[in-house]
């Protein structure tokens, strides 16, 4: 399989990142470039409607979408986007090709990158333990002749998150759902200040340190990647769900504070 669980031999591949905007998708491409990868491009799958912040998909993280404009701009690569026409259909642990599938915007999306960026040969993916999205993103990639990077696939998730805080990937909690995480109180906290309580969660209910039980997403606001520039919420609002207990992050403004001498 060309599922990459530990460092792949020493060659150098160009990679296009799949981004949400999250914490887990930027480590790994961080991990791609300390295993001796190229990020050459990012590519994103966009919700419908830009009004939405969050949609109802198993497969791609939607809260803070409108900030992967930024992301490109501050690593100085090119950005591939494509509308989310489909949905979650074939739901199985198996894919089948599955017409109105979300799964087929990834391939469309990938191909396009292919067409547009010829000499790409991997995809970097920041998957950590749902097989589900494993299984698909890894079918497409093997569809398009492409590898699949995932480095952190099954690693132990306080680990990760100790390496991700130490590591410079500086993200802030833009969605919460989870006993233990209030909205008013969490949302728009950095993960280092986040890590503990995270941490005595886990030991008391089970929660995922990582959020990979969907307790929690982030947005990715700084990293030693971001070479030009940084990302500085300047205006964001919390928004409740009906019962009071989740809720999203929103930023409705913000913009890029530009790094001298592209770095620091």
């Amino acid at each position: 399989s060309s599922w990459a669980e530990a460092p792949g031999p020493a060659v150098a591949m160009r990679v296009v990142a799949l981004v949400s905007g999250g914490k887990d998708s930027c480590y790994n491409m961080m991990l791609c470039r300390q295993y001796g990868h190229q990020i050459v491009a990012l590519a994103n799958l966009l919700p419908p409607d830009d009004e939405v912040q969050e949609l109802d998909s198993y497969m791609y993280q939607t809260v803070g979408h409108n900030l992967i404009g930024a992301y490109a701009e501050c690593m100085g690569l090119p950005l591939f986007r494509k509308r989310l026409g489909g949905t979650s259909k074939s739901i199985g642990m198996t894919y089948e090709r599955t017409e109105g599938d979300e799964v087929e915007d990834l391939r469309a999306l990938l191909a396009e990158v292919k067409r547009r960026v010829p000499d790409v040969e991997a995809v970097s993916c920041g998957a950590i333990r749902s097989d589900y999205q494993r299984i698909r993103v890894e079918g497409v990639c093997d569809s398009l002749g492409l590898a699949s990077l995932s480095f952190m696939w099954r690693r132990d998730q306080s680990e990760l998150m100790a390496e991700m805080v130490e590591s410079g990937v500086h993200a802030i909690l833009v969605k919460v759902a989870c006993l233990g995480l209030v909205p008013e109180k969490h949302l728009g906290k950095t993960i280092a200040q986040m890590r503990p309580v995270l941490e005595n969660l886990h030991s008391r209910f089970g929660v995922h340190v990582c959020g990979e039980g969907g307790e929690y997403e982030t947005l990715t606001l700084d990293c030693p990647l971001f070479v030009l520039g940084r990302i500085v919420v300047d205006e964001a609002a919390v928004e409740l769900d009906e019962t009071g207990e989740a809720g999203n992050y929103a930023v409705r403004e913000f913009h890029v504070e530009r790094k001298l001498d592209g770095g620091g």
